[in-house]
Formats: structure tokens, C-alpha cells, sequence
């Protein structure tokens, strides 16, 4: 949104090892996304905050922000706009929406970054028009933003944590709990298994895929445990909350050939009475959550 004078809205989406930032338009299209290393943070968020206020400068061009929208992985309170906890980010409890506003002098709104992606694929890409849906990237970890009733459903920043949940194995998992998803159907969970069952060293998940489709017997033993545990999280989220659509996207959903339509087949094959859920890919690929980003700011200058 930049006409009237106004300046512009500034979208940042900070992950563990990269933050995402680009400029909104009044469309609703996010510019190029500039892409930087995340700084390694402390408890107070301090390196994090320095660099975030440079991005959002820089892509300014010197103008202040009409608004600017961050997320971050974690437990987030959208309502407070406070970090709560952030394993990969160091952070606790720490107030960021009131930090970041008070550097900048403009409105920032702060959110989850999958919630957001989930609120971008809802206004512009595979989730459209979905009353009930859920928007699942699988990468480093897993967690699902749920879409209920044409709705963002936040839970004070609890809800969607799916990658926490037990499919039955006896895996650890790094928030300390054993048998959660996350640790043996995350893409990095792909990776790391491949690599412990045969000592061979691999980039991520789209390597374990194509060893996949050659047929290496190891990377199929891990994909099909990977899908298997996926469709058990999905049952879940299927009996309790019926989406008509499931958006897969993260490191897994890369490789849409060798999981939508498998993962379909388990999924449908753990139900009885209960609606299966369309399993399609995710459109907005790593940019998610930056639009989502884009997309909470903007709300703030409607």
C-alpha cells in the first residue's frame, strides 16, 4: 500500500537460518524477496531486532513505513504481539511487536509464520475459497495452520502444533518429548534418517527424493516411515476438524510427486465414515510467509 503519500508496507518473515523481508503493494503482490542470514540471538532477541530494523530501512528507501509485519516460528501471541518461545531463535517472552514499533515509528504486526503462510494461501493461493482447510509445510519442523470456518484459528498462539503430537514411534524429538511427528516425517527428519541408516551424508529431503525415485531401497524405507506418520497426523486432524483441504508445502512438498498422491492413499486408508480431505500442493512456495506477513501489516492501515 504506497499511494497517498503513504509509505510503504514492509513484510519480514524471520526464520532460523534466513529472514525474508520484501515491500506489499497496493495489489496485494510482494515484491522480489530479499533474503539475509538470520543473526545468531540471544535471549532478549537483540541481534534478531538490530537486523530486522535494517532490512525494513533499507527496503523503505528512507521513507517511514505506513506498516510493517513480522513473523516468527515458535509460540507467538498474535494479540500481544510477543515471542513467547522460539527454540531455533533463542527467544523467550520477548515483546516484539512493541520493540520493533517503538525503532520504527510505525504500526508492526507480529504473527506466526506458518499461521500466516496459512492466512496467504488462503487469500491468494491453494486454500482459496476453502471454508475448513489446513496449509501443512514439512521443512526443518512441522506445524500446520488451521483455517476454520474461512478463519485463522490461533488458540493464543497455541494451536496447529501438530509436528508435537505421537504417531507411535519411539523417536526423540527435540522439544524433549519421543514419538512426535516432526521426528520422523520433518523434511530434516528425511534427511537425518537416510543419513543414519547408511552413513552417506545428504543435502536434504529433495536429495532423499530423488534416491527415491531411483529406487534406493534405504530412501524408500524412510520416505513410506515419512508418509506413514503423515497420514497418522492427518487422521487426526481429520476426525476432529473435517478440512476439505489439505495444502502441503515446506522441503517435502517439493517433491509433490512422490507425496500428494501417496499420502492421499494412506490417509484415505486410516479413515471410515470420516471426509477425506483433497491433498494438493501448496502455491506460494518459501514466499508464505512473507505475503502473510505483508497481509497482517496491511490490515493495520485498511
Amino acid at each position: 500500500m504506497t499511494g497517498s503519500g503513504a509509505g510503504p508496507v514492509v513484510a519480514v518473515d524471520v526464520g532460523g537460518t534466513s529472514i525474508k523481508a520484501g515491500v506489499l503493494g497496493a495489489s496485494g503482490r510482494l515484491s522480489d524477496v530479499d533474503r539475509t542470514a538470520t543473526p545468531a540471538a540471544g535471549s532478549d532477541g537483540a541481534a534478531v531486532l538490530d537486523a530486522v530494523e535494517a532490512i525494513v530501512r533499507r527496503l523503505a528507501g528512507g521513507a517511514r513505513p505506513a506498516a510493517v509485519g513480522v513473523v516468527v516460528p515458535g509460540i507467538v501471541d498474535d494479540a500481544t504481539g510477543v515471542a513467547v518461545h522460539a527454540e531455533n531463535l533463542g527467544w523467550a517472552d520477548v515483546p516484539l511487536r512493541d520493540l520493533l514499533a517503538k525503532r520504527l515509528g510505525c504500526p508492526v504486526a507480529v504473527g506466526h509464520d506458518v499461521r500466516a503462510g496459512g492466512l496467504a494461501e488462503h487469500r491468494a493461493g491453494a486454500l482459496r475459497g476453502a471454508s475448513d482447510g489446513v496449509f501443512l509445510p514439512v521443512g526443518t519442523g512441522i506445524a500446520a495452520a488451521l483455517i476454520l470456518d474461512g478463519r485463522v484459528y490461533a488458540a493464543d498462539g497455541y494451536a496447529g502444533e501438530i509436528g508435537h503430537v505421537s504417531v507411535g514411534h519411539d523417536l526423540p524429538c527435540a522439544c524433549g518429548g519421543r514419538g512426535c511427528l516432526e521426528a520422523i516425517a520433518s523434511a530434516a527428519a528425511v534427511a537425518r534418517r537416510y543419513a543414519a541408516a547408511t552413513g552417506t551424508t545428504v543435502a536434504g529431503s529433495r536429495d532423499v527424493a530423488d534416491l527415491v525415485r531411483r529406487g534406493d531401497p534405504a530412501a524408500v524405507a524412510v520416505w513410506d516411515d515419512a508418509l506413514d506418520a503423515l497420514a497418522y497426523g492427518l487422521s487426526m486432524l481429520t476426525g476432529l476438524l473435517a478440512p476439505s483441504v489439505v495444502a502441503i508445502g515446506g522441503g517435502l512438498g517439493e517433491s509433490a510427486d512422490l507425496v500428494l498422491r501417496p499420502l492421499a492413499g494412506r490417509l484415505a486408508a486410516r479413515l471410515t465414515f470420516q471426509r477425506p480431505p483433497r491433498i494438493v500442493a501448496a502455491e506460494l512456495g518459501d514466499r508464505a510467509g512473507c505475503v502473510g506477513a505483508g497481509l497482517l501489516a496491511r490490515e493495520l492501515v485498511a
